[in-house]
């Protein structure tokens, strides 16, 4: 019993520790939620993130695409444009965002 005990606190820890890997720093909850209302490029997104840097914005999409969180399709070729969008798995943590929003709204 103990052994099925110690198992399930241990599979909870790693995937509150999975999740904190990808919802864990200041800006990537944003990012995702602004994608969650439609595709945007990278410059729609810089406009309504205030005081993202470019380079932070590029590693969180970047962080973001390489855990399938958001899709990258190219729009333009010359020069190179990407519009950016949740894939299934990212439209996943659309409840998970607003329980958040909930909880602090409620404690805050």
């Amino acid at each position: 019993m103990n052994n099925i005990i110690t198992e399930t606190k241990q599979n909870s820890t790693g995937c509150i520790a999975y999740a904190m890997t990808i919802l864990g720093d200041k800006w990537t909850p944003f990012v995702i939620k602004e994608l969650n209302e439609c595709p945007q490029t990278f410059s729609e997104l810089e406009k309504k993130l205030i005081g993202i840097s470019p380079r932070t914005l590029s590693q969180r999409l970047n962080m973001l695409k390489d855990q399938s969180i958001v899709s990258k399709t190219l729009y333009c070729e010359h020069p190179p444009r990407y519009s950016y969008q949740l894939t299934y798995k990212g439209k996943d943590l659309k409840d998970i965002l607003q329980d958040m929003a909930r909880w602090s709204k409620k404690y805050n």
